[in-house]
């Protein structure tokens, strides 16, 4: 409605031509700005864990090609979707390529499309990043995500060491908990993503136990937990010493424990449990995260039928250290 609005006040030839001239004012500033890389061809390889079936050690590669006046981003070489829900759309994966890039602008460029016009995207048909129908989606939007922004940053660093950061954690640690219609006829749902460690980087150490990169969600307050679900968080803290060494070392990750105080059903996306967030410059890698469910291990993607009484114990990834 503001839109249109704005539209019948200046009329359709002066709304679209200020458009135009918004975009062009975007790319000129993305394509000044991009120039800070050097002309050449970067490449990086990444894996996620698994697909929460018999997919492991999943490849995403990529290949940076900048010119002068343009940058090309071609994932050939990334495994093919998969049986599980990690693959992810087109769109996703761009959306996470020009995050990347748009860290390296100013803040005053403007939320336009010309910004990300000197920005090519290619990925084979039916691959990890580009899937088609019916491959499952779901965890490609906030895992796979992940690993497609450290792809970018890990070639790009190749290119502008003195800027980019090590790896972050590199998941948003799902948990989806509940029950539909208890014997006292009861349901209930709650679903939630925690931080960790951030990548230490040129600029300084990582930060701990915070969201990165495009997550977007706030931490859930014990009390509110507590007073509206069956639940008691046991433990809250700083995974101390999760984060790798480094000149600048990475962000610790996080340790929370639920205690069910009733049977529930319980799923976990979680990635970053077999393959370390990466360290820079010689940093060293933070720490993989871990699940457990009363001390015994769990895979990071499962679907679990809890009873009351038990722990669902979440340490979630450090940041890779730098230098």
């Amino acid at each position: 409605q503001r839109i249109e609005d704005l539209a019948s006040k200046t009329g359709a030839c002066v709304f679209q031509q200020a458009l135009q001239q918004t975009n062009q004012y975007g790319f000129d500033i993305a394509l000044k700005s991009l120039k800070v890389i050097p002309v050449g061809r970067y490449q990086f390889e990444d894996r996620l864990d698994d697909d929460g079936f018999a997919g492991r050690d999943l490849a995403i590669a990529v290949t940076i090609d900048v010119s002068e006046d343009h940058l090309t981003v071609d994932f050939s070489g990334t495994d093919n979707q998969v049986k599980g829900n990690v693959n992810c759309p087109l769109s996703v994966t761009a959306a996470a390529v020009f995050y990347c890039f748009r860290c390296l602008l100013p803040e005053y460029a403007p939320a336009c499309s010309g910004i990300f016009k000197p920005i090519h995207i290619s990925a084979p048909d039916a691959c990890l990043v580009n899937a088609q129908r019916p491959a499952a989606t779901a965890a490609g939007n906030v895992e796979t995500s992940q690993r497609i922004v450290d792809c970018i940053f890990g070639a790009l660093a190749q290119a502008l060491p003195d800027i980019i950061p090590a790896a972050s954690q590199g998941t948003m640690n799902n948990i989806a908990m509940g029950i539909h219609h208890d014997d006292q006829g009861v349901s209930w749902d709650y679903y939630e993503t925690l931080g960790g460690g951030t990548g230490g980087g040129p600029l300084g150490p990582g930060i701990s136990a915070v969201q990165s990169h495009m997550t977007n969600t706030l931490n859930t307050p014990i009390e509110s937990l507590e007073m509206h679900f069956p639940l008691r968080i046991k433990r809250y803290q700083i995974r101390r010493g999760s984060g790798g060494e480094g000149r600048d070392s990475g962000g610790d990750g996080l340790i929370r424990e639920y205690e069910f105080l009733s049977s529930a059903e319980a799923t976990l996306i979680t990635e970053r449990r077999r393959h370390s967030p990466w360290g820079l410059s010689g940093g060293r890698p933070g720490q993989a995260g871990s699940n457990m469910l009363d001390d015994v291990p769990l895979p990071g993607k499962c679907q679990l039928t809890v009873e009351a009484g038990q722990i669902l114990r979440v340490e979630t990834p450090g940041g890779g250290g730098w230098g």
